[in-house]
């Protein structure tokens, strides 16, 4: 399956259009009508009607595959460009917004960075393709677990940071005074979703392991990345939110109260790319001896 063909059907069926991928892709339309046709005949099933242009449910299957397999190729085109290329002088780093902390952010080159907010799942694939050097991730776990990665490619994941986290709610809360909380005791609370500022309440649900679909419901979703926003929408009484202890404090008007279970920490994680186990050189080299020390 070529992968160029694949990446032009992708992205007609994303646009429902043959001319509007046309101009996104910069082929003309009958060079992307013609590559539907290849891949068509290369598969010998119909992936697209044509009026209106919609998948057929092959092509919906194809789709299914499609991210995986372009991210694999993405990532081998990276990996092999790796043996090519010259040192160098520049770091950039791909990061989740709740793993840039002041220790991860100190140990940082003075000088030739690039530093990228990306959303968590994000990160792994901008190192495994090359678009960063390095990247920072980060989620709740157990307590030197590992976080769980997706398979995007081989990636090297190194422990960096672990924090107790803390149940922010509002000073007048009539929870606001317990020495500590267990997730138990808030399933039925009114929460803030907020998957990039705090802790995603998909992954509350997963931990705390209820029934599916029970409690952790939302009051309000936050689609930003300040976590002083998120602690002010709390202090307002939006609802609960769950972040690390170092980012918790500094609102008026918001108590952070210690999750004490289950037995829950948040966890900072470097990537690398992880292909035949090369070392970083350079300033990567730096950054990694840094945070690790």
């Amino acid at each position: 399956m070529d992968p160029h063909l694949l990446r032009t059907y992708v992205t007609v069926a994303r646009l429902a259009s043959f001319s509007e991928a046309a101009r996104e892709l910069g082929y003309t339309q009958s060079a992307v009508s013609q590559h539907i046709a290849a891949l068509e005949t290369d598969l010998g099933l119909p992936l697209l009607s044509r009026r209106p242009v919609a998948p057929t449910p092959a092509g919906q299957r194809l789709l299914e595959h499609a991210g995986a397999l372009l991210l694999r190729f993405d990532a081998a085109r990276a990996d092999l460009g790796r043996f090519a290329a010259t040192p160098r002088a520049t770091l950039s780093v791909a990061a989740s917004p709740l793993a840039l902390h002041p220790r991860i952010l100190a140990a940082l080159p003075a000088t030739g960075v690039t530093l990228r907010e990306l959303p968590r799942e994000r990160v792994p694939e901008a190192v495994a393709t090359g678009e960063a050097d390095a990247g920072l991730v980060d989620g709740i776990a157990a307590p030197s677990d590992p976080l769980p990665l997706p398979d995007v490619a081989p990636l090297r994941a190194t422990g960096v940071a672990e924090e107790p986290l803390v149940v922010v709610l509002p000073a007048s809360h009539p929870l606001a005074g317990r020495p500590g909380l267990r997730l138990d005791d808030l399933v039925d609370a009114r929460w803030l979703d907020a998957p990039a500022a705090g802790i995603p309440l998909d992954r509350l649900r997963a931990v705390h392991g209820g029934p599916a679909g029970r409690g952790f419901r939302t009051a309000l979703r936050y689609d930003g990345t300040d976590t002083r926003t998120l602690a002010a929408l709390s202090a307002a009484g939006h609802g609960l939110a769950l972040l690390p202890l170092p980012v918790a404090g500094g609102v008026p008007g918001v108590t952070a109260v210690p999750l004490v279970a289950p037995r829950l920490v948040h966890r900072t994680e470097l990537l690398l790319p992880g292909f035949g186990e090369r070392e970083p050189t350079g300033p990567t080299a730096e950054f990694t001896r840094r945070l690790k020390s």
